[in-house]
């Protein structure tokens, strides 16, 4: 055997022990819990010292995929690389000495030989001296036919491909090459069979050691995650913003590794993080609808392993988180949404409250304004009143009469009146349904004009309900106008339809807001300015009266909202109490 180094630095030949040595330091190597391309480094070090080779390589099987890590000297250095290898198609070829060696390695691996054959040892190795000079077989078998004549590889002289097995499978293969002729003898590619055996063993200890840590860092990020979002009172950004943190670490570089998570055009990133050439992504889809991905990037290029630099099992894990996202955003959208419902109910039961207040207000204040404007007639028919206190008297009845009108509209606001149908005047209804609304549009800037056609039919309709239409189609013009504007209200009679037109040049709405505008409790609003319910109220009375309502709207060119009702000759305009 010719003379080789080892880490000791030894000359001489090679004994079984030393051999036993080399073993166990292999095994040693795929306890350290490194990653694979740090193991594979040092372990064709470890062999090309050892066997004083000028290449060697390991090609194993991982998962369902070919990995090849080898290792040669150039300029008196070991230069290391790690890449994916096929080994599923057979392309054997005249004068392809690369496609010879491909080929005898996948029958080294798939154990499609004959060990009678020259060149094959007992245990399945293959090994030649003389790998310038045209196979020759001897008897040619069908299976070797191809090869014989053909030369394995005319930059290195020895090459042997012995089996890596673990319990009777062959999981990989490991090769070594020398320039020089006959380099290794048979003695010693019996004890390199042995050392593939402890290399089998290292192989999958490493892999199922491996398997594990990335187990563990992906539940600790999962783990991390569900933490973070139960977290009481922490917003949606601060989740994001901490999910990202969260990504480095259960990656197989952490140290060179950047987390990024971009939701709705806004970018939450770890620290440090830089736009790597490497990167893994997955989309965020909420409710159907992409609002974003999740990013992982390498600052430094690193080996192609499963996809990219990235393993299966970190795909596996980004749309996990991805999709761990989506359901985080889903219910603190849902958490908001039922916040903002009970706010807003709380809201409808404080001006329910205010309007029974009203209600009992109206009630209270209309016997003594009874009782004012009852006595101030009777002493203004008192012949002796003088003239100058007569138009006083007069005054006190005006403002009592002013006062018991400004009751009567109140308790019809606050719905204390009964529910009654009758022939209504449209017309008169946009006249005096403003009472309350003018002074505050006056304040805000914004100009009240009414459109109202001659001849209008009478409609048949709950008066009171059509006031609620209007000042709720007018309160909500008004607060979409917030720097001021024109409100227009029209009457038109068309076809025996009477219709009632809202217009403003207020702020407007989008398709998405239009698409939900009558649900009740849906509102754009603060909670102080609105409860949702008040276009879900407008719908129901309009349809309740036989009509329809429809809104056109573009978003910062205002609102247009028309209401067709029957008059009262079409049928569906009578329907008695409601």
């Amino acid at each position: 055997m010719n003379e080789k180094k080892f880490e000791t630095g030894q000359a001489g030949l090679r004994l079984p022990d030393d051999f036993r040595a080399l073993s166990h330091a292999i095994l040693t190597c795929a306890n350290r819990g490194e990653p694979k391309i740090s193991f594979l480094r040092e372990v064709t070090e470890l062999i090309i010292n050892f066997s004083g080779c000028d290449a060697t390589r390991i090609m194993y099987k991982d998962d369902s995929k070919y990995f090849c890590g080898s290792a040669g000297i150039t300029n008196g250095q070991i230069e290391f690389k790690l890449e994916p290898c096929s080994l599923d198609q057979d392309h054997v070829g005249p004068g392809s000495r690369a496609a010879v060696l491909d080929q005898l390695s996948r029958d080294v691996i798939r154990r499609n030989f004959d060990p009678s054959l020259p060149f094959f040892t007992p245990f399945g190795s293959f090994w030649t001296g003389s790998a310038d000079r045209p196979l020759e077989f001897g008897q040619v078998t069908k299976e070797y036919s191809r090869f014989h004549g053909l030369i394995v590889d005319g930059d290195y002289l020895t090459v042997a491909l012995v089996p890596i097995t673990v319990i009777s499978e062959t999981v990989g293969l490991l090769h070594l090459q020398s320039k020089k002729r006959d380099y290794l003898t048979k003695f010693d590619l019996a004890l390199y069979e042995t050392v593939a055996q402890a290399l089998g063993v290292a192989l999958m200890n490493h892999r199922a050691q491996a398997a594990l840590r990335e187990r563990v860092k992906e539940l600790t990020c999962l783990y991390g995650i569900a933490t973070l979002s139960e977290q009481p009172g922490i917003s949606s950004q601060e989740i994001l913003q901490g999910i990202a943190d969260l990504l480095p670490p259960a990656w197989q570089y952490p140290e060179i590794a950047c987390g990024k998570v971009v939701f709705d055009d806004f970018a939450y990133m770890s620290p440090g993080a830089v736009e790597g050439a490497q990167r893994q992504s997955a989309r965020i889809i909420v409710h159907g609808a992409e609002r974003g991905d999740v990013e992982v990037a390498y600052s430094k290029t690193m080996p192609d392993l499963d996809e990219g630099p990235f393993l299966q099992e970190e795909r596996k894990l980004i749309d996990t988180v991805a999709s761990h996202i989506a359901l985080i955003i889903e219910r603190k959208q849902a958490e908001e949404e039922r916040q903002k419902l009970q706010d807003q109910l709380r809201h409808a039961d404080r001006l329910a409250t205010i309007g029974q207040l009203a209600a009992g207000v109206a009630h209270e204040l209309n016997e003594p304004l009874g009782s004012i404007l009852g006595f101030a007639q009777l002493a203004n028919k008192n012949p002796g009143v003088p003239k100058e206190s007569s138009g006083d008297i007069q005054r006190i009845v005006n403002a009592a009469l002013h006062a018991r009108e400004v009751v009567k509209k109140l308790m019809l606001f606050s719905r204390q009146m009964p529910t009654r149908k009758e022939h209504v005047d449209l017309n008169k209804i946009v006249k005096e349904g403003l009472y309350f609304l003018e002074s505050r549009a006056s304040k805000s800037n914004i100009e009240i004009t009414r459109s109202l056609a001659s001849g209008v039919p009478l409609i048949f309709a709950d008066q009171s309900q059509l006031y609620q239409v209007l000042v709720n189609l007018t309160v909500n013009a008004v607060q979409a106008m917030p720097d001021g504007g024109k409100l227009t209200l029209k009457t038109e009679a068309c076809g025996g339809r009477v219709h009632l037109i809202v217009e403003d040049t207020g702020i407007g709405m989008s398709q998405e807001v239009l698409g939900k505008l009558f649900i009740p409790f849906f509102t754009t609003k603060d909670v102080n300015e609105g409860t949702g319910l008040g276009l879900s109220v407008v719908h129901g009375i309009v349809t309740s009266h036989g009509g329809t309502i429809s809104v056109e709207s573009e978003v910062g060119h205002g609102t247009r909202f028309t209401i067709s009702l029957p008059s009262a000759g079409e049928k569906g305009a009578d329907g008695g109490d409601n």
